[in-house]
């Protein structure tokens, strides 16, 4: 994802050489999708689902490349704690970065306007 209409940032650096960005949707299925696969048991989605997201989500700082292949090598590469804290780091990010309700008029009203097609752009 290059950038997002409602988020004020599309990153956060984590200060050690690498980012978190956000998602697309369809990056997010694809990463629920992926999960579904490499997990064995109902048990082990959740870790599986938080690896998959940060394969996609984590960044070298600067390059914006992957940091992982993929979810099998988040969960080869982190600890369970790791996992746990950067998901839940993302997800905070991922919420803050969400405009949500608390738009005003005026904000909303130029995200309509600016958001919406055209007959000269649709």
């Amino acid at each position: 994802m290059g950038w997002s209409i409602l988020a004020g940032r599309d990153r956060i650096e984590l200060g050690n050489g690498m980012d978190l960005r956000l998602l697309s949707a369809l990056e997010v299925l694809q990463a629920r999708r992926e999960a579904a696969e490499l997990a064995g048991e109902e048990r082990e989605r959740a870790l599986c689902s938080n690896a998959c997201l940060l394969a996609r989500a984590l960044e070298h700082s600067g390059e914006h490349t992957p940091v992982f292949e993929g979810g099998r090598a988040v969960l080869a590469g982190l600890t369970v704690e790791e996992i746990a804290a950067l998901s839940a780091q993302w997800s905070r990010f991922s919420r803050d970065s969400d405009p949500g309700p608390e738009l005003s008029g005026q904000e909303l009203e130029t995200l309509k306007k600016n958001s919406g097609t055209t007959r000269e752009s649709g």
